[in-house]
């Protein structure tokens, strides 16, 4: 399959001055399912850009299979969601206004133990429509049952990396280690990274097992770190260390990884830059369970990495990549009280390119030659993306997902138009999910 993409306004997220990425008005060429060339269509490959033709190494004229006028629209790097618990949709909106540990702990854990790997295949589902509807091309998802989250993705076309989520009462180390082996290898859609819940919820022998597993596969490690006062205090009063500080006398640390919420954090930031550690900021989540705000402007000012998650829908309740954009910003900017904390460029690059760095897609972090086709279109033809000042501020302070044109992953356009592409009906994967969110929260068979 080759497609060129014309017309456009081009923002690769390659080149950086004065705080701000350039935009290249020109084309994209994508050849099967990597970038061709990125551009003006004046020194486009010859014959490309005036009459839609490639120059095949046989000397042939070859005809673009597919050709989309951009119409002048925004082409950028799809979202990658760096934290988020697919299967949660079943949750959605069933129980609100809750603290953390005890929406976890009464409402969460109860009605996830009812849940089988179908449903789990069934909600991931539901969650892969949403996030292509906000532009996300990639999550880095962790929940129950991998093989089930896995197919599903695969089936829908959506790039996933899974995320371990041990804890002492599901999964196990064993199986995280098969699952490694086993989904790096399983479909170019589809990887696999070490993780565990949460300190709290691991017992000591476990995550000894896990730090030496990581060791053994020279792999990073990721884990929900310093979410709430309650765990961070709980962790101190039980070991005499934050959870980081924790974790890191455990080896746990030795190849990388991060941490996602990072809320309650102090010392820990010189473990995480020492470390090379990435935060996953959630900010939505953070705040209507009102587990407060991490210090990101202090971080980014340290140099730490900083990724950006919806969380699951349980907790969010929307998997939307430009509301957590503009509250990433929006709550630094009160908190400090400096309308100049963390400005529209690094929220972007946090959305995008950290994004990919922190799930280990190093291969669609930007748009440039051989990186795979993983990019989406913003509509700027909007009201709300009128005047076209400055594009990226655009997208963090005034986009939302209507804006949202095209998502395509792989080369493949899997979203357009307001139009899902993904090989099977829309309408019943909502019957199905409102069945099983039926079955298991009403108790209904």
């Amino acid at each position: 399959m080759k497609i060129r993409i014309y017309n456009a306004r081009i923002l690769p997220m390659t080149e950086e001055k004065a705080g701000h990425f350039q935009i290249v008005e020109g084309e994209i060429q994508i050849i099967e399912d990597k970038i061709a060339y990125v551009g003006s269509s004046e020194i486009a490959p010859s014959g490309c850009g005036s009459t839609g033709k490639e120059q095949s190494a046989s000397g042939a004229d070859d005809k673009w299979d597919r050709e989309i006028d951009a119409q002048g629209n925004l082409i950028l790097p799809g979202f990658k969601n760096a934290h988020t618990h697919s299967g949660m949709t079943f949750l959605r909106s069933y129980a609100d206004d809750l603290p953390l540990l005890d929406w976890l702990n009464k409402q969460v854990f109860p009605m996830e133990a009812k849940l089988t790997p179908e449903d789990v295949y069934l909600f991931s589902k539901l969650a892969v429509l949403e996030y292509l509807t906000s532009g996300i091309t990639a999550n880095f998802d962790m929940y129950l049952t991998p093989d089930t989250m896995a197919q599903a993705s695969k089936d829908l076309g959506f790039r996933t990396v899974i995320c371990g989520a041990v804890n002492d009462f599901v999964q196990s180390v064993p199986e995280m280690e098969k699952w490694y082996k086993t989904y790096n290898q399983f479909d170019p859609l589809i990887s696999y990274q070490l993780g565990f819940h949460a300190e709290y919820t691991t017992s000591k022998p476990v995550l000894e097992d896990i730090a030496a597993l990581a060791k053994d596969l020279k792999a990073p490690v990721y884990m929900h770190n310093s979410e709430s006062c309650s765990e961070t205090e709980q962790c101190i009063d039980k070991t005499g260390m934050t959870p980081t500080a924790y974790l890191d006398s455990l080896g746990m640390f030795a190849h990388g990884g991060g941490g996602f919420h990072c809320i309650h954090m102090t010392e820990d930031l010189e473990l995480f830059k020492e470390r090379g550690l990435y935060v996953v900021t959630n900010p939505a989540s953070n705040m209507k369970l009102a587990s407060g705000i991490p210090p990101l402007t202090k971080m980014l000012q340290m140099g730490i990495p900083v990724a950006i998650g919806t969380d699951g829908p349980a907790s969010n309740n929307c998997l939307d990549m430009f509301r957590e954009m503009f509250l990433v910003t929006g709550l630094q900017k009160v908190v400090h009280n400096d309308p100049e904390a963390v400005p529209a460029a690094d929220v972007l690059k946090m959305a995008t390119v950290n994004g990919a760095y922190a799930m280990g897609l190093d291969n669609c972090d930007i748009l440039a030659e051989g990186k795979y086709a993983d990019l989406i279109m913003i509509d700027l033809m909007q009201p709300n993306m009128q005047p076209i000042q400055n594009i990226e501020k655009n997208v963090v302070y005034s986009a939302s997902k209507l804006n949202v044109k095209m998502t395509m992953i792989n080369g493949r356009a899997v979203y357009q138009n307001g139009k899902f592409k993904i090989g099977e009906s829309v309408e019943d994967i909502y019957e199905n999910a409102n069945r099983i969110a039926e079955r298991i929260l009403d108790g209904k068979e």
